[in-house]
C-alpha cells in the first residue's frame, strides 16, 4: 500500500503534462491548417480544446475571465446572445449571425495555455511555414497558368484573394521583423532569406491577388514597423523608401493599377448611374446601414436582423438599391445595426484591452501590434472578426501572442 500512493500522486500530474504537450502540438497543427482549410481548422479546434480543458484549473479560468482582454470578448458574445431576444429575424438567420462570435469563447484558454507554455513561437512558425507553402503554390499557379486543373482566380489556390492577401501582408511584416533580428545577430544569410520572403509576400499581393483592404492597411503597417524598429528618423527614411517602392510596383503592375483605379471608376459610375459595381454595392450597404443604426441607436435591431432590414428597405426598389445582404462589409456597422452603440462600445473596449496586451518592445508584442492594426483597418471594409478565416487569425493571434507577451510577468 505504501508503494502505490506515490504512483497515484504522480499519475494525474503526468497526465496533465502529457495533455499539455498534446495541446501544444494541436495548436501548431491548427495554425498550419488555417491558411488552407476551414473544415480542418474546425476539427482541430475541437481536438485542441479536448486536450487542453483537462489541464485547466478552475482558479486559472476564473482569474482569466476577470481580465478585460477576456471579459470584453465574452461580453460581446453575450450581447449577441441577448440580441436574439429582440431580433425580427428567423431562427436560422439568428443562428447564422451568432455563430461568428463563438470563436471568442476560446480566448481565455489560449491565454492560459500560452502564458504557461514556451511553445508559442512554434505556433507562429507553423503558421508562417504554412503561408510560405501557400505563397509558393500561388506563385506557381500564377507563373504557369495552364494547369491541368482549374484554379480561379489564378494564383489563389484556396479560399479567396481577400483572405490570402490579409495572410500575406501579416507574414510580410513578420518576416521583416525576423530579418531585422537575424541581421542584428550577424546571421546575414538568414536575414537576407527572410527579407526576400517578405518581399515575395508583398509582391504577390501587388502582382497576383490584390486585396484592396490589405492595400489600405499596408502603409499604416509600414509606418508602425518603422516606429517599432527604427524610431522617428528611421520611420521617415522608411516612409520615403516605401513611396519609392510603391511607385516602382505601381509602374510594374498593371493588375495593381487596375484594382486601385477601378475603385475610383466604380464610385463615379455608382454616383452618376447607380451602376452595379463592387464599390457601389459597398457604398449602398454603408448608406443603408447608417439609416438602420439611426432607427435603433442604443441596443440595435437584434442579432441576425441585417438581412431582414435590407429586405424591407429593398421593397419597391430596383437595381443596386434593391440589393440585400447579411454583411454590410464593415465590422463596426455590423455590430451597430444588431447591438447598437452598446455593442460598438464593447467592441472598442475589446480592441483597447487587446492593444494593451502588446505594450512591450520585443517580437511577440510587435507582432501583436501589427495584428491589431491590420484588424482595425480591415474592419472598416470587412466583417473581419465574424468571418471565419480573418476572425480565427485574430483570435489565434491575440491568444498566442497575448499569452507570450505576458509570460515574463507571470513566470
Amino acid at each position: 500500500m505504501t508503494q502505490v500512493a506515490p504512483v497515484n500522486a504522480v499519475a494525474p500530474r503526468f497526465d496533465r503534462d502529457r495533455l499539455a504537450r498534446l495541446a501544444d502540438g494541436l495548436a501548431v497543427a491548427l495554425a498550419v491548417s488555417l491558411p488552407w482549410s476551414t473544415s480542418a481548422t474546425g476539427i482541430l479546434v475541437v481536438l485542441w480544446l479536448l486536450a487542453l480543458l483537462p489541464t485547466v484549473k478552475l482558479a486559472e479560468l476564473v482569474r482569466e475571465l476577470r481580465e478585460p482582454a477576456c471579459g470584453f470578448p465574452l461580453l460581446l458574445w453575450g450581447l449577441g446572445v441577448l440580441g436574439l431576444l429582440w431580433s425580427p429575424a428567423g431562427f436560422s438567420e439568428q443562428l447564422y449571425a451568432i455563430k461568428g462570435s463563438h470563436k471568442f469563447l476560446v480566448l481565455p484558454f489560449l491565454f492560459i495555455q500560452f502564458r504557461r507554455s514556451d511553445k508559442g513561437f512554434r505556433v507562429l512558425g507553423g503558421y508562417l511555414a504554412s503561408c510560405t507553402a501557400l505563397l509558393a503554390v500561388s506563385w506557381f499557379l500564377h507563373v504557369w497558368p495552364h494547369q491541368p486543373w482549374r484554379v480561379a482566380p489564378a494564383g489563389v489556390p484556396v479560399k479567396d484573394y481577400i483572405v490570402q492577401s490579409v495572410e500575406f501582408v501579416l507574414c510580410a511584416f513578420a518576416f521583416g521583423h525576423l530579418a531585422v533580428d537575424a541581421w542584428l545577430a550577424r546571421k546575414r544569410l538568414l536575414a537576407c532569406g527572410q527579407a526576400l520572403l517578405a518581399v515575395l509576400f508583398v509582391a504577390n499581393v501587388a502582382f497576383v491577388a490584390t486585396g484592396r483592404t490589405s492595400l489600405a492597411a499596408f502603409p499604416v503597417l509600414l509606418m508602425l514597423f518603422g516606429l517599432q524598429r527604427f524610431g522617428l528618423k528611421g520611420t521617415l527614411a522608411m516612409a520615403i523608401g516605401g513611396v519609392l517602392f510603391a511607385a516602382a510596383v505601381w509602374i510594374a503592375s498593371p493588375h495593381l493599377r487596375e484594382r486601385v483605379l477601378g475603385v475610383i471608376d466604380e464610385i463615379q459610375t455608382y454616383r452618376s448611374e447607380h451602376a452595379e459595381t463592387s464599390s457601389g454595392y459597398r457604398l449602398e450597404f454603408w448608406r443603408k446601414s447608417l439609416t438602420f443604426v439611426a432607427e435603433a441607436p442604443i441596443a440595435g435591431h437584434g442579432t441576425g436582423s441585417i438581412p431582414v432590414l435590407f429586405r424591407r428597405a429593398a421593397i419597391g426598389d430596383a437595381g443596386i438599391t434593391a440589393a440585400v445582404t447579411g454583411n454590410p462589409h464593415n465590422q463596426i456597422l455590423e455590430i451597430a445595426i444588431q447591438l447598437g452603440l452598446i455593442g460598438v462600445a464593447v467592441l472598442f473596449a475589446m480592441w483597447m484591452a487587446h492593444i494593451l496586451l502588446f505594450r512591450g518592445a520585443s517580437l511577440a508584442p510587435w507582432l501583436g501590434q501589427i495584428l491589431m492594426t491590420q484588424t482595425i483597418v480591415g474592419s472598416l471594409f470587412l466583417s473581419y472578426l465574424l468571418d471565419f478565416s480573418t476572425g480565427w487569425i485574430y483570435v489565434l493571434g491575440v491568444g498566442v501572442l497575448g499569452g507570450m507577451a505576458q509570460r515574463p510577468r507571470t513566470d
